[in-house]
């Protein structure tokens, strides 16, 4: 195989009988996108039974597909003077309190400005490379407009432990979000699947089992407030918008969701005072066992200034 080629494989199932090549293979394989899975396609890197077919191909249950992915061609990432919250730092990793607006790493409408553009500045390149040149150390993400803790990684040693841990789910994450109305009940266990929306390929949905990967929420309700409540949810996945796709799912999307939350009445007054506009999510806790020392870390964060004025405006 040529060096940093990799080739994933896929089988028609049941429920991806009949449809469309690009539209089967975007339900198997979630991680890419129709639009990406078309142009693999066209450029002859999906074959079946050494064929390379059409996007338009009706698929049949059992056929095998095989996709080959070309290495990225990345563009390097810049060191930018970019002010950080370090809770911790040491020789194999640091943990930083991100800011709700900052992106994580350069992509396309976001190629400096980013996390790993200050963090490339502030560890003067001592980063590890195993996540390529556009997202050195990076092990795991938030989404831009949530706030909150995560952990990066300065050596490769540090990289694969801390990646280990992220796929053996036993990193401890808890997050604090506010949502609409109050669950019931007001503790419990979302399990379910999630994939790529038929609708819209930039937004998540739940699906039946098999479909997407499987995700679980545990949520607890801490607080009521003024037709809303204070939610803290532990992942033990950790899936694309996983917190604000089970919230949603509950009936009870985040305050300030663009995506997954309808503005309810009573609430648009409130938000264009305070000007909050993002979702209301906090990576509030951060816990893991160092990977090179085995020393067990627990890191917490205190809620930004816009979420403790949104939950003191709702406070009952």
């Amino acid at each position: 195989m040529v060096p940093g080629v990799s080739i994933i494989e896929a089988t028609i199932g049941e429920a991806q009988d009949g449809m469309r090549l690009d539209k089967a293979l975007a339900e198997l394989v979630p991680d890419l996108s129709r639009e990406r899975l078309k142009a693999l396609i066209v450029d002859g890197q999906v074959t079946s039974s050494g064929r390379a077919p059409n996007p338009s191909l009706k698929v049949t249950i059992g056929q095998a597909f095989a996709i080959t992915l070309p290495p990225p061609v990345e563009a390097e990432a810049v060191a930018q003077n970019i002010p950080l919250a370090i809770v911790h730092e040491d020789a194999d990793l640091i943990v930083i309190d991100k800011p709700a607006g900052l992106v994580v790493h350069p992509a396309a409408g976001n190629l400096d400005g980013t996390l790993v553009n200050a963090l490339l500045h502030h560890c003067q390149g001592q980063l590890s490379g195993i996540g390529g040149v556009a997202r050195p150390g990076i092990v795991h993400r938030i989404d831009k407009d949530t706030s909150g803790l995560l952990v990066v990684a300065k050596s490769d040693r540090a990289h694969e432990g801390l990646a280990q841990q992220f796929a053996a789910h036993s990193i401890d994450r808890l997050y604090a979000a506010i949502v609409y109305g109050a669950p019931q009940p007001a503790a419990g266990m979302v399990d379910t699947w999630i994939g790529r929306s038929d609708a819209d390929r930039k937004k998540m949905a739940v699906y039946r089992e098999g479909r997407g990967k499987h995700a679980v929420t545990h949520y607890r309700t801490i607080q009521k407030l003024r037709g809303a409540a204070l939610v803290e949810c532990r992942l033990e996945t950790g899936r694309t918008h996983q917190v604000r796709v089970h919230m949603t799912h509950l009936g009870h999307p985040l305050i300030g969701d663009p995506v997954y939350g309808r503005e309810r009445k009573g609430f648009k007054s409130i938000l264009e005072t305070l000007g909050f506009k993002r979702q209301a999510l906090h990576a509030k806790r951060l816990g893991f066992i160092h990977p090179v020392t085995g020393e067990a870390l627990s890191f917490d964060s205190q809620f930004p200034a816009d979420m403790q004025e949104l939950l003191s405006e709702l406070h009952v």
